[in-house]
């Protein structure tokens, strides 16, 4: 009697969410993909890596208000060419990477915003600061592979990237934007 029961009972619930979508987990191929952050710097643009950093998307294309993503990167892997440089970006002043080792984005919403276009919102931490954060993305199929591409513009002072005498904006300007090409599949 009991598995009749529990059969009802599942039955009942594949019935009421008839036609309910679910996003798809998909594996992210980190040779493929990149993150990089854009700024000036003395008014030359710079573009410098991370290397290594790591997303989870659950993604459907049909519904992609279902969706959801994350992404941690490791701050540590940060390479502006020149290994002096890189150095002195891990100190307190820049990202307090041992303090700090990583910044991370978590979406709260995705929704679509027309054919291959989406507009994410959600939580962006880095260096123990973190705000809201919404910006438009693009997403494409080749294949079986999804190739999601966007930037997003911060504040480097927000969140105390650059303290001390960095904070002098004519050396280093304020305005970062984050770029990142990430391809997944199921």
């Amino acid at each position: 009697m009991k598995t009749i029961t529990i059969f009802k009972i599942l039955m009942l619930l594949a019935v009421a969410s008839g036609g309910a979508t679910w996003a798809t987990p998909l594996k992210i191929d980190p040779a493929k993909s990149t993150v990089s952050a854009v700024f000036k710097q003395i008014g030359v643009a710079v573009e410098s890596r991370f290397m290594k950093f790591g997303a989870q998307i659950d993604f459907d294309a049909a519904s992609p208000d279902t969706s959801k993503a994350s992404v941690d990167i490791d701050v540590s892997s940060f390479d502006l060419g020149d290994p002096d440089y890189n150095r002195e970006v891990l100190k307190k002043e820049w990202f307090n990477a041992a303090q700090f080792p990583k910044a991370s984005f978590v979406s709260s919403k995705i929704r679509g915003n027309g054919p291959g276009k989406l507009e994410v919102s959600g939580k962006l931490t880095i260096k123990g600061k973190t705000t809201e954060v919404s910006f438009p993305m693009s997403v494409k199929k080749e294949g079986a592979v999804q190739i999601f591409e966007g930037s997003l513009p911060i504040r480097r002072l927000v969140f105390n990237i650059g303290e001390g005498e960095w904070k002098d904006t004519s050396v280093v300007a304020d305005e970062v934007v984050i770029r990142f090409r990430v391809y997944a599949k199921p």
